[in-house]
């Protein structure tokens, strides 16, 4: 017998159904995950959005490793990239050049291929991808499986949002800066292979909605409440000082507005120290929820690879409140 033919192999694929589509819109998850077999689903997930940072190569890893991050954190692992780009007709074109050239590298990085891309005239630069992922069907991990007595573990500092407001400002110190670069940069492939192998029960990735925000998305496709310990939470050099100064994205206020009475916060807490949870992430950590007992293992791996993890709360059942943040 020859091999399939094309018409065969699409035969072999399932009707397409409501009921192969794994994850949706219901949860406000990372990404779609839809069945294709017992053992296959893919993991579809864009994500692109303006400079964050002036030089154009750095920008491209950023925006590339951001977008690769919702695959991770459904627990899957990137396949194809197709770059997705806005460009201004008054910049040199060798600027999107290096934009691009960021993104393949850091989606090589990752073991997964571009594969080709759109490119349309606009006012102001963006970049990011439309990334398509597998993922074995029965080892989704979506951000509504936490239930109470999980620890939740993030695995990113905060900050990037403050400490880029702080850029532009010309107030950013140098070491603020170099440290915000490299946490956008950092993908979150061993973070992920790390949740994996911890059976984490539940993920999502920090980005812009901030902490609080994806925090409250966790709990509220789980039916559960969550309660952080504020001074446990990672936050990168300097970002606290500078919350303090005023080096607030807009984007963090409109977290707060957003979130509103859903979550409740400890009277000594500081206004600067709230508001850096608040803070809109770039390419931010993974907030993994997973059972008490195999947390410190998680952790002590992440921290041998040099990352920053830390246990910054635990889940429990639904309260009045959706998230309390304790000091």
């Amino acid at each position: 017998m020859g091999p399939a033919t094309l018409s065969q192999v699409l035969r072999q694929l399932p009707k397409i159904s409501d009921e192969n589509l794994l994850v949706g819109l219901e949860t406000s998850d990372d990404a779609a995950v839809y069945r294709l077999s017992d053992e296959l689903a893919i993991i579809q997930t864009v994500d692109f959005f303006t400079p964050v940072v002036d030089d154009p190569y750095t920008f491209g890893q950023a925006a590339a490793a951001n977008a690769l991050s919702d695959v991770y954190a459904m627990g899957g692992r990137p396949l194809l990239a197709l770059n997705i780009a806005c460009f201004p007709n008054c910049l040199p074109v060798d600027v999107l050049g290096k934009i691009l050239a960021g993104g393949a590298d850091k989606v090589r990085e990752a073991g997964a291929i571009i594969a080709g891309g759109h490119t349309v005239q606009d006012d102001e630069p963006k970049y990011g991808l439309a990334v398509t992922g597998v993922v074995h069907p029965d080892e989704i991990i979506t951000n509504a499986g936490a239930r109470p007595g999980d620890l939740l573990v993030l695995t990113k500092p905060l900050g990037t949002g403050i400490i880029a407001t702080a850029v532009k400002a010309e107030l950013a110190p140098p070491e603020s800066r170099t440290a915000a670069i490299a946490a956008m940069c950092a993908l979150n492939k061993e973070a992920a292979a790390a949740m994996r192998e911890a059976r984490a029960t539940a993920c999502t990735d920090i980005t812009g909605f901030g902490l609080l925000g994806h925090a409250a998305e966790m709990a509220e496709a789980g039916g559960v409440s969550i309660i952080l310990h504020r001074r446990a939470v990672p936050l990168l050099p300097g970002t606290l000082e500078l919350a303090a100064m005023g080096m607030i994205p807009a984007g963090a206020y409109s977290n707060r507005e957003h979130l509103g009475g859903r979550v409740s916060f400890a009277a000594q807490i500081p206004a600067a120290a709230r508001l850096t949870l608040y803070d809109p992430q770039t390419s931010g950590g993974l907030l993994i929820a997973l059972p008490a007992e195999r947390a410190p293992r998680l952790t002590g791996e992440l921290a041998e690879k040099g990352m920053a993890a830390a246990v910054v709360g635990e889940i429990t059942t639904r309260r009045d409140w959706l998230i309390r943040v304790e000091e």
